[in-house]
């Protein structure tokens, strides 16, 4: 099969009108704190046991077309010896890989951060492809201050960006274009959407000079959001700055928009989410969502195998509720169904 070809048949598996993708790819530090809330210990048994729970959830298909895992989980198996992979795959969900190695400052501009992980990443993708990851993940954060993110800032993610998955492509791995716009701090939803704006502009355009193809990517932004210290913004003022914001920077020829939750509650990126969808777009409006989509999981599921079945309906749940938001049928009044 031609590499395009390949590219293609991932980006079918992975679109569509109901489904998401699951962000299952926490590094070490941050699956231990997901473990702290739950008072349980954070080693390689109980993440194992963990992520498999979530695969081997019962119809998690019918919602979810794509799970991002963590290095560690992509060479995991579950109780009977079938890789999590293959797990995921068994209910058509394609299974991806986080390379980014997270992030550093950036020299010669304060407060700004760029991200590790390009030193021999055709290499480990190559590994990846064997072990049966079919897309990627990389991720770029921008903290809004009053002077970041500064011209530098933006334009060396960018470029971080589209190196990435211009070697993605290369090796007929789908990129997930991650550029976040950070929720924290005390800035209003006007300066996110300037940010998010100028951010945008400038990976499509890094994009386009290392030759990315934008029908065989996805992109996965933050929506439109004030800072976490500021007001709360309703779901239609963030829904219309979001739309507003790809209308003017990002092409029709992405074929899926996959959001992050960044920070925001499950019931919140839910609620978003349906408001975002029911003015809509020439793209998919879809999910690509950790905590979101998780933390109810963790609740129910504390740790105890006969939690289980608890923990699967929270996903099952959240899942469902995701789906139906994506065609802007969603209310909040089917949280209590």
């Amino acid at each position: 099969m031609k590499t395009s070809q390949k590219l293609q048949q991932t980006i079918n598996d992975m679109v569509d009108d109901h489904r998401g993708i699951l962000a299952a790819d926490e590094s070490t530090p941050t699956i231990k704190k997901r473990f702290d809330d739950i008072n349980l210990e954070s080693n390689e048994d109980n993440r194992r046991t963990y992520r498999t729970l979530l695969l081997e959830t019962p119809g998690l298909g019918k919602f979810i077309s794509g799970v991002i895992l963590f290095e560690e989980t992509l060479g995991q198996k579950n109780a009977a010896g079938t890789p999590l992979a293959e797990v995921a795959w068994s209910q058509k969900i394609v299974p991806g890989i986080k390379v980014d190695k997270g992030t550093e400052p950036l020299a010669g501009s304060p407060g700004d951060l760029v991200t590790k992980g390009l030193d021999g990443l055709s290499d480990r993708l190559k590994t990846y492809i064997d072990q049966g990851a079919r897309f990627a993940k990389w991720r770029e954060v921008y903290p809004i201050t009053t002077t970041n993110p500064t011209r530098l800032g933006v334009h060396a993610n960018a470029e971080r960006l589209a190196h990435y998955a211009a070697i993605c492509q290369e090796q007929g791995v789908v990129p997930i274009v991650e550029p976040e716009v950070l929720m924290d701090g005390e800035h209003d939803i006007d300066r996110c959407e300037e940010v998010t704006e100028q951010v945008l502009f400038a990976v499509f355009q890094a994009l386009r000079q290392y030759g990315v193809t934008l029908e065989h990517m996805i992109l996965k932004p933050n929506m439109v959001l004030p800072g976490k210290v500021c007001r709360t913004a309703n779901p239609n003022e963030i829904a219309e700055a979001t739309i507003r914001v790809f209308r003017r920077v990002v092409p029709a020829a992405v074929p899926s928009i996959n959001f992050l939750s960044g920070g925001q509650s499950p019931e919140e990126a839910t609620i978003n989410l349906n408001a975002v969808n029911q003015i809509g777009g020439p793209w998919k409006l879809s999910i690509s969502y950790g905590r979101a989509l998780q933390q109810p999981v963790l609740v129910a599921w504390q740790g105890k195998p006969e939690n289980v079945v608890a923990a699967e309906i929270a996903l099952l749940k959240r899942a469902r509720l995701n789906s139906l938001a994506r065609k802007g049928g969603y209310k909040s009044s089917m949280e209590n169904e």
